[in-house]
């Protein structure tokens, strides 16, 4: 009796003296565990004389009790006070001042795809969206491309399935646009503009890519000539370059185009090429029903790629696409 006894506060000293809820939980187990100071007590009843067996058990049943009383009254003081401490700890201090977040920017092909389009729109155009997989007929069919001309080859293309393939040019829009002026749903004259990815079988090195991005424009109305199509990306390439800028027109092939040209613009002392350009070639108009005698218009397709590395000097097209933020970081947030 006097071992459970001295036992007993051995064991209360020991929860009073305990800091933190795990010197508490150590404390618990080494008195009430499976194997703890009582168990082993509980183990010597079997070695008492029959007389002593009831008190002898009873009172270690009465420490254990005890003991279990009182660590439950520690533990919910050590739980509190380590609630308060992990608040003062934690506690925010609003006076602080905060983290600066970095400004969020657009990549400069969208910044530049948005410039392109409202120098396109202040000159009149309506911009519409088109489809980047697209049927097989309105990417070369409808564009009055000959059966054997070699951007048809499969090679040139990413083909999806029979019949359909991923753009390889924003003019495929045309055909579409001129099958709803047969349907009536809409009407001459036209001022229509496009931006949006292209893709080709390309291999990727500083001046190529299998995706790129492209603007078109065309306009169809009565007396179209060539010095509309002059007169509209020569002011394009000011509102876009300056008004010093110079612009050049040079004889070009375009299946879907005749006349055809490739324009041009001054930059540091040499010509640089922005695209294809000229008028809409008359099969492609009589083929949706519009009198080629009448109606004439002109097409105009550039590189938005171009654009920006002109302006900003980039001389590796793969910066566009690694998004590192080293890069983007050098263009305007607005």
């Amino acid at each position: 009796m006097e071992t459970v006894h001295q036992l007993l506060q051995q064991a209360q000293a020991e929860i009073e003296q305990a800091h933190s809820t795990a010197e508490l939980q150590a404390v618990e187990s080494r008195y009430l565990g499976k194997k703890g100071e009582l168990s082993l007590l509980l183990r010597q009843v079997g070695s008492l004389p029959p007389e002593e067996r009831p008190l002898f058990g009873q009172a270690v049943n009465q420490a254990r009790e005890t003991l279990e009383q009182a660590i439950a009254h520690k533990r919910e003081q050590l739980t509190q006070q380590e609630l308060q401490q992990r608040l003062e700890i934690e506690r925010l201090d609003p006076t602080l001042p905060g983290v600066p977040l970095r400004p969020a920017r657009l990549h400069p092909l969208t910044l530049t795809a948005r410039r392109v389009k409202s120098a396109l729109i202040g000159l009149g155009f309506e911009f519409v969206e088109g489809y980047e997989l697209e049927q097989f007929e309105y990417n070369f069919g409808a564009l009055n491309y000959p059966p054997d001309h070699p951007a048809m080859d499969a090679q040139n293309s990413f083909h999806v399935a029979d019949g359909w393939l991923l753009r390889t040019q924003t003019t495929s829009i045309q055909g579409r646009i001129f099958e709803q002026v047969q349907r009536g749903e809409r009407s001459l004259p036209l001022r229509i503009g496009i931006i949006g990815r292209c893709f080709r079988y390309e291999n990727v090195d500083a001046t190529h890519s299998h995706t790129f991005h492209q603007v078109d424009a065309f306009m169809v109305d009565e007396g179209v000539s060539m010095a509309h199509l002059k007169g509209t990306l020569t002011q394009f390439a000011r509102i876009m370059f300056g008004d010093e800028v110079r612009v050049r027109f040079r004889p070009d092939f375009f299946p879907f185009v005749e006349p055809g040209v490739d324009f041009a613009i001054s930059w540091k002392g040499g010509w640089l090429e922005l695209g294809g350009a000229g008028l809409i070639h008359p099969n492609i108009l009589e083929h949706y029903g519009i009198d080629s005698e009448r109606y004439s218009g002109f097409a105009f397709g550039l590189g938005i790629e171009r654009i920006p590395m002109l302006q900003y000097g980039v001389d590796d097209l793969r910066l566009f696409l690694e998004n590192d933020l080293r890069f983007l970081a050098l263009f305007p947030i607005l």
